[in-house]
């Protein structure tokens, strides 16, 4: 048998997780093993009293810099123990994560992801095991523990039986034709504080509410993130 999707987390704050991975669809598939988590404290293997996982960084400046030597010896032993998956580290100056990256991710053994802290960690130990560094916006955090959830719950709603639907995958934002933002959604009551429901969502005329559906998505994308779109759209 397959062992479930695992996501390993290199944290010094490993009491964050699983937060909100815990709740609804991501909690629920942890509680049915859909998936699992795993954390790895890289205080664990520092080799002084204090637990020290930082250092000041070489040609000065402000802040911390967490030791290649502590966080290595995390990194390894979650490799050597069989954490699957490659080996990304959260950071603002990595690759933008993107829906196919997640896909990509979603459809393989797991990952390691380690979370930054301070001013982030020992470059050597990017290089030295490999790590890519992934991005989830042009903006700094605290911390890569958020980023690294917020990547968790991203492949997690793709394994198989999570979100329950494969129609809500498909037509979802990134996936549809072309990789567009979604098209805008409505529900009861048909009026709202004088606003109508589109009366095309009302004729039951499937092929219409269906370009209907495809108009408003090259819109909004062309709005909003028309780098989607391209020249030809």
């Amino acid at each position: 048998m397959t062992p479930p999707w695992t996501a390993t987390v290199v944290t010094i704050f490993p009491e964050m997780f699983p937060g909100p991975l815990g709740l609804s669809l991501a909690g629920k598939a942890l509680e049915q093993e859909r998936w699992r988590l795993a954390t790895v404290n890289p205080r664990d293997f520092a080799k002084d009293r204090h637990q020290s996982v930082d250092d000041t960084p070489f040609g000065g400046g402000a802040g911390m810099v967490m030791r290649p030597d502590v966080v290595a010896a995390a990194v390894d032993q979650a490799v050597a123990q069989g954490a699957p998956g490659p080996l990304l580290y959260l950071s603002p100056r990595g690759v933008p994560l993107r829906q196919e990256r997640v896909r990509a991710l979603a459809s393989g053994p797991g990952v390691v992801l380690l979370c930054g802290r301070y001013e982030g960690v020992d470059h050597r130990l990017i290089e030295a095991r490999g790590f890519l560094e992934v991005s989830i916006g042009d903006f700094v955090l605290s911390g890569g523990e958020l980023a690294a959830m917020v990547l968790i719950d991203a492949a997690v709603r793709l394994l198989p039986g999570v979100l329950g639907t494969a129609e809500s995958l498909a037509e979802e934002s990134f996936a549809g034709s072309g990789g567009l933002l979604e098209y805008p959604h409505y529900t009861r009551p048909q009026v709202w504080e004088g606003r109508a429901v589109p009366e095309v969502l009302l004729s039951g005329h499937h092929a219409r509410i269906s370009a209907w559906r495809q108009e408003q998505a090259l819109a909004v994308t062309k709005s909003r993130r028309p780098d989607l779109v391209g020249t030809s759209g």
